[in-house]
């Protein structure tokens, strides 16, 4: 499906033909959790794997392409992203279960994948039911909670690449360490292969209401915001350093720390891109000078600032 009322020399007339669906000057702050940023030149959501595949061989090398999934971790910029941004949907959200193994849709959601485990009687994913996003998100930043993270799971993944080519990688060659993997960044994960271990169904409930109970509890999750905002420098506690530089419920314009919890960014409401993103790095700046750790984001910005906001800082 394409939209037909762009002029004519808008990107999406000249991008190949799909069974998916394409969208152009598509509106993105509604697919992601802070509900903030500029729009899509063109949203691609392909229909399946096949359907991927053909679009991305038949793609000018000259189209940028972007990948967001839940985008939970995402925090896309004012002036939006441009080219082609391509969202898996439901035909990447498949989950099947094999023995103690399950084999996963990129876009199946971490808490699905927890819950069919443990229906399955399949222990060692309940970890899954406290992270927020889907699977494909998670596999490539190797997410992580409760002392567990996905490559303590993963078996293998399946990736297209630029050119519409399936790569299928065993997790000993991803390299996975503390938030990262090795997973080519021009790769797009479609799908993996998690395994578990036999256990009980009434403790693996138990196990996964305890952590969605704690989430409750200990973070902002009805709030408009994403995941963690930095990662846990060695032996350091991200929220620690930022509460010992008193960030905790500091205000940029609409976006604001949580007082909850002082690794989450919080839209209040109004705020744009730029108020959270510019937040994130005055949280920085005061850690460092109070403690000499630089923070690492662990939100994703991408697109384009509008001119005067802010400009992403080097690691």
């Amino acid at each position: 499906m394409m939209a037909v009322d762009q002029p004519s020399g808008h990107l999406i007339h000249t991008l190949p033909a799909t069974r998916g669906e394409l969208k152009a000057d598509e509106k993105i702050a509604k697919y992601t959790w802070f509900k903030v940023g500029g729009p899509a030149e063109v949203l691609f959501k392909p229909a399946d794997e096949a359907d991927l595949c053909g679009f991305l061989s038949q793609l000018p090398i000259t189209v940028p392409v972007t990948v967001i999934g839940n985008a939970s971790n995402l925090l896309i910029r004012d002036g939006g992203i441009a080219g082609v941004v391509i969202r898996l949907g439901r035909g990447f959200s498949a989950i099947t279960a094999i023995g103690q193994g399950l084999q996963v849709g990129a876009a199946a959601a971490d808490l699905t994948v927890a819950r069919k485990a443990r229906d399955m009687a399949i222990s060692g994913l309940e970890f899954l039911a406290g992270i927020p996003g889907t699977m494909g998100g998670a596999v490539r930043m190797n997410a992580g909670a409760y002392g567990a993270e996905l490559g303590d799971i993963c078996r293998s993944i399946r990736a297209v690449d630029r050119t519409g080519t399936v790569h299928e990688v065993a997790a000993r060659d991803l390299a996975f360490t503390y938030r990262q993997s090795d997973i080519n960044q021009n790769w797009i994960v479609t799908e993996a292969w998690l395994e578990g271990q036999g256990g009980d169904h009434l403790e693996i409930s138990q196990r996964m209401e305890a952590i969605q109970a704690e989430r409750e509890i200990t973070q902002p999750i009805r709030t408009l915001t994403g995941g963690s905002s930095f990662a846990n420098p060695p032996g350091e506690k991200a929220w620690q350093l930022i509460d010992r530089a008193g960030c905790r419920g500091l205000i940029r314009g609409g976006a604001a720390i949580s007082n909850l919890h002082c690794n989450f960014l919080i839209n209040t409401g109004n705020a744009t891109a730029s108020d959270l993103e510019g937040l994130g790095e005055e949280v920085r700046r005061r850690v460092f000078e109070k403690t000499g750790v630089m923070l690492e984001w662990e939100i994703h910005s991408l697109g384009r600032p509008l001119p005067g906001d802010i400009k992403e800082i080097d690691q």
